[in-house]
């Protein structure tokens, strides 16, 4: 039970996503076998429907957004501050700051992890592992989009006895950056509406809110 406890906030988003996963797939698939029956086509399996590049779009298309929000958020929240927020850093605070700060090299603590201890590569490595990571799954994801859209894009094309298109065509044509943004703005609006809104605004108990009766002012105090 502790373990559960510990480990409640990771749990439930997995299984969240877990279910919202799942029941994408099967109103995609209901939604995917309608049209399917329309055109006088035949139905697929669940299956063949979450092995297909229609499915494989819609999902790759969705995790590249997110990952970017969390990319762009993680980078420029290192330099960029907004007064007031809980989200942002103190404006005189901007920066890598200092080894002593940061708890590296001759200042980290027993502990710190190994790769704080050490200096040159490594150490910038895990320095800047959380941003390296959530950069290189945006990138992954958004060619994973391009490509399996490219091959859904196709594949409507050819029913329509048009000719397919070059990967290079679709990731430069209006259908791919329609598609695309469409995620991007969302999601910018997003972290845009949690960095201001929680300068006035408060959750009692979460850490992504100021305490209730700190000032509108408090800059990167968690509740």
């Amino acid at each position: 039970m502790r373990w559960l406890k510990e480990n409640s906030l990771t749990l439930a988003f997995m299984i969240m996503f877990f279910l919202a996963l799942g029941g994408q797939a099967l109103s995609g698939m209901l939604e995917y076998n309608d049209r399917q029956l329309a055109e006088g086509a035949e139905a697929v399996s669940f299956l063949q429907y979450v092995t297909s590049s229609s499915f494989a779009v819609d999902v790759s298309e969705n995790w590249q957004s997110e990952y970017l929000q969390f990319f762009l958020f993680i980078m420029l929240t290192v330099w960029l501050v907004q007064k007031g927020s809980p989200e942002s850093k103190e404006p005189d605070e901007a920066g890598a700051e200092s080894d002593e700060q940061q708890r590296v090299g001759p200042y980290a603590g027993p502990d710190s992890p190994l790769w704080a201890k050490v200096g040159g590569l490594r150490l910038w490595l895990f320095s800047n592992s959380l941003g390296l990571v959530m950069g290189a799954v945006f990138v992954l994801s958004w060619l994973a989009q391009s490509v399996a859209g490219q091959a859904a894009y196709n594949s409507e094309r050819l029913g329509d006895l048009r000719d397919p298109v070059s990967w290079w065509s679709y990731v430069t044509s209006p259908e791919f950056w329609n598609r695309t943004l469409q995620n991007w703005q969302s999601e910018l609006l997003a972290v845009l509406s949690m960095v201001a809104l929680a300068i006035y605004l408060r959750q009692r108990g979460s850490p992504e809110s100021k305490p209730v009766g700190a000032p509108h002012s408090a800059t990167g105090v968690e509740g």
